[in-house]
């Protein structure tokens, strides 16, 4: 797909990911539908960038947990340009268990609703736009949470809402494919430990961890570094522009962080 001239809606985009993604799509020319709400000192910085990318955009401000917020979202797409060519489903809340604690019903439901909900109701409301497109892209952005858990080194940063929300985006990805199909493609990229998230430009990560657990989630990494944001934004172009071929596919973008818990030993001599 050719990203100039196309309508994208980037979730999330005040800062971090969802703002590198935006920037990347407004680079190629792409027409922008973004979203914001937490992170309110970041609006203006949020503004500023975007306007200085000279792209035609519409920032609007919505709880995408509000079903009636989604649809507000979708009318002011359909009102505006007809169709949409482009979602990138990047919307998650996650607590950390070293910063959180012991879960709050609270805590719980907001993991739950903006990781997993939201992202169901936002599909479904802009499903029609994107059948509008002669050809659509969905990007569904997860966490390696859902495979791994509240386990090992992770165990400091994910907790148990987070991990079984992140499971169930796996098959949101592979129906939404079944529906999608041949016209629109539906993918996932399953994140590992990235800056903005669960790692550098974090709470947690620049108060909350010690030195030696940060190096214990680093070294539990096949390339020793955590993840940044212009990895994401690259494996998102790949997906839109390159991969015309793919569709219900995950993406594990985690730099080896599910294999590196077990090493490969020497090879035995046998007995033959």
């Amino acid at each position: 797909m050719q990203i100039k001239g196309k309508v994208a809606l980037v979730l999330g985009a005040v800062k971090g990911i969802g703002k590198g993604i935006g920037l990347a799509l407004a680079q190629h020319g792409a027409t922008l539908v973004l979203t914001r709400y937490d992170w309110e000192d970041a609006f203006e910085s949020m503004e500023n960038d975007f306007l200085s990318s000279d792209s035609e955009h519409l920032i609007i401000t919505a709880d995408l947990r509000s079903i009636k917020d989604i649809k507000r979202v979708a009318s002011h797409i359909k009102e505006k340009y007809g169709r949409l060519d482009i979602l990138i489903n990047n919307i998650e809340r996650g607590g950390w268990p070293v910063v959180h604690g012991e879960y709050t019903e609270d805590q719980w439901d907001l993991e739950i609703e903006t990781t997993l909900k939201a992202k169901r109701w936002v599909f479904e409301s802009v499903f029609d736009l994107l059948k509008n497109a002669k050809e659509a892209v969905v990007i569904n952005i997860s966490s390696i949470a859902g495979m791994v858990g509240r386990s090992g080194p992770a165990a400091l940063v994910f907790n148990d809402a987070y991990a079984a929300a992140n499971k169930g985006i796996s098959s949101f990805t592979e129906t939404w494919a079944r529906l999608g199909a041949p016209n629109i493609r539906v993918n996932e990229i399953m994140l590992g430990i990235f800056d903005t998230r669960h790692a550098r430009g974090t709470r947690g990560w620049r108060e909350v961890l010690t030195t030696d657990e940060k190096q214990s989630l680093i070294d539990h990494i096949l390339l020793n570094r955590t993840g940044c944001v212009e990895d994401v934004v690259k494996a998102c172009l790949f997906i839109v522009k390159d991969a015309p071929y793919m569709t219900g596919s995950i993406l594990r973008l985690d730099g080896g962080y599910v294999l590196a818990g077990e090493k490969i030993p020497p090879m035995p001599k046998g007995i033959v």
